[in-house]
C-alpha cells in the first residue's frame, strides 16, 4: 500500500489519511518536545512557511521511544508546537517508529536509505523523510541534519519544480 493511503490518526483522533496532501510534496519528520533537536521545530515551521504556497507541507509525528522525550497528551503536544515554535503544519497521532509496534507508516519510510545508502530502523527523533508529489520516497535525512540545510532546501526545491 502507498505511503499516501495508510490510515493514520489525526491530532483530532480521526482516521485519515496523507491522501488529502496528494499531489504536494511532504516533508514527514518523527517529532519530540523534550529533546535536544526539539529547536528543529522553529526550522520546519519556517519550510512550512516558505513552500507552503507552492505545495509543499510538513508533517509531523510525535514518538516518546527516545529516551522519553515526547511524553504528553496530545493537547499538551499541539500547545507546545503551537505556543513555543508557531508551529502551522499538521502533528499526528503519537506513535512509535520502530519496534514490534512500529506503525505502518514508518515501516515503509525505515526501508529507504539515506545519501550514504543506509536504512533501517530510524536513529532518533526529527529524522526527516521526503516525499515526492507522486507519493515516493525521495530523500532520507538523519536527525542532525537541519531542516534549513542547503541539502534539504535542494531537495525541495527540486521536488518542486517537477510537476
Amino acid at each position: 500500500m502507498s505511503i499516501i493511503s495508510l490510515p493514520l490518526v489525526n491530532a483530532q483522533m480521526e482516521v485519515t489519511s496523507l491522501d488529502q496532501y496528494a499531489g504536494q510534496v511532504l516533508l514527514i519528520v518523527n517529532v519530540a518536545s523534550q529533546c535536544g533537536l526539539t529547536p528543529q521545530y522553529a526550522g520546519l515551521e519556517k519550510l512550512q512557511q516558505r513552500f507552503n504556497d507552492r505545495g509543499f507541507t510538513v508533517i509531523g509525528f510525535p514518538c516518546n521511544q527516545f529516551m522519553g522525550q515526547e511524553p504528553g497528551t496530545m493537547k499538551e503536544i499541539i500547545d507546545f508546537c503551537s505556543t513555543v515554535y508557531g508551529v502551522s503544519f499538521p502533528i499526528f497521532e503519537k506513535i512509535e517508529v520502530n519496534g514490534e509496534s512500529r506503525h505502518p507508516l514508518f515501516a515503509q519510510l525505515a526501508n529507504e536509505p539515506d545519501v550514504g545508502g543506509v536504512a533501517g530502523d530510524i536513529e532518533w527523533n526529527f529524522e526527516k523523510f521526503l516525499i515526492s508529489r507522486t507519493g515516493a520516497v525521495v530523500g532520507r535525512f538523519r536527525p542532525k541534519v537541519a531542516p534549513e540545510s542547503d541539502e534539504i532546501i535542494n531537495a525541495i526545491e527540486s521536488q518542486l519544480a517537477m510537476q
